[in-house]
């Protein structure tokens, strides 16, 4: 990449580009790249209007990126919105709530419900509001039952909009609950096996949802566990062999769930990935990244290969290469 960054966002174009926005690289910063799997190169675009990392970008049905929140040296409820066809941002409704570490997700009739996340350097929120791509507004939906940030939203396959986990700025939390796009209101599921916070949260082939690693309190896990839809329930599956968070867990055309480097309690930075098997509930460890990375980002591209782009280590700290899996 032209510029080193971490704590940014990665969205995969309409035409397969992948853009790269904002982060921090000594200091937080509003720029922004393209990369070309075709000829595997880095471009600049427009840069966004506020510098913000610990944002959450959006893929919209109209190929817009819609980018939200963050913190810019405290939690903002700025919007915005990148335009691939000029490759310039333009400022959108502002959220209800300034909220950093929260989570976004696309419903089924294409609106964007953003959850809960961190308010100033401690607050935990439970609030929770739409985006309305139409109107460029937002307005308040049914708040969650538990306050938190850290946690992960998984898009189940009836439509429903899996919550777990996360901190509740005092504790790590194991609940989770679910959102009903239909009646705009929470209910709570069963709760994990493990208390866990920087996890990760993949959707399988089967619909189950496997969560990966995070950290419990001053502990780093390596466990993992499914949580099934139809039963509301969760049960542990194989434990990863790296206890691991600030990792990332992507799905692969051939249903096996990617985890890439990571960071641990003990100040290690990870180069290290392996596979999940949903058909065995196993990992096997695959080649190594060749850089240790923490709060990177992963893409899957149209050819299958996995873009892996920017984090930090404790080397030269904000990275600017990028590899291909």
């Amino acid at each position: 990449m032209n510029t080193g960054r971490q704590s940014h966002t990665a969205s995969t174009l309409a035409n397969g580009s992948v853009l790269v926005a904002a982060g921090y690289y000594n200091g937080i910063i509003t720029s922004a790249e393209l990369y070309n799997p075709l000829t595997g190169t880095w471009t600049t675009t427009g840069s966004m209007s506020v510098a913000r990392q610990y944002h959450i970008a959006s893929m919209l049905a109209n190929g817009s990126v819609l980018v939200t929140g963050g913190n810019a040296g405290g939690s903002i409820n700025s919007a915005e919105l990148y335009n691939p066809s000029t490759g310039n941002w333009t400022t959108t409704g502002n959220m209800n709530a300034a909220r950093c570490f929260h989570t976004a997700s696309i419903l089924a009739n294409g609106k964007v419900l953003a959850t809960a996340g961190l308010l100033g350097s401690s607050t935990a929120l439970n609030s929770a509001e739409l985006y309305n791509p139409s109107t460029g507004t937002w307005i308040a939906t049914g708040s969650m039952n538990t306050a938190r940030y850290y946690h992960t939203a998984t898009t189940l396959a009836n439509g429903s909009i899996l919550v777990a986990g996360g901190s509740s700025g005092s504790v790590s939390l194991n609940s989770a609950e679910l959102y009903n796009p239909l009646a705009g209101t929470w209910t709570t599921t069963g709760s994990m096996n493990a208390a866990r916070q920087y996890q990760t949260a993949s959707i399988l082939v089967n619909g189950l949802v496997l969560v990966t690693g995070g950290n419990s309190g001053a502990t780093t896990v390596n466990s993992a566990e499914l949580y099934n839809p139809l039963t509301g329930t969760w049960t542990t599956t194989g434990s990863m062999s790296v206890a691991r968070y600030y990792h990332t867990a992507s799905t692969l055309a051939n249903g096996l769930v990617l985890v890439t480097g990571g960071y641990n309690s003990g100040g290690n930075y990870f180069n290290s990935a392996e596979l999940y098997n949903p058909s065995t509930g196993t990992w096997t460890s695959t080649a190594n990244m060749n850089a240790a990375r923490e709060s990177h980002t992963v893409s899957i591209l149209t050819n299958g290969k996995v873009l892996v782009a920017g984090g930090g280590n404790s080397g030269p700290g904000e990275l600017n290469s990028a590899e291909l899996y």
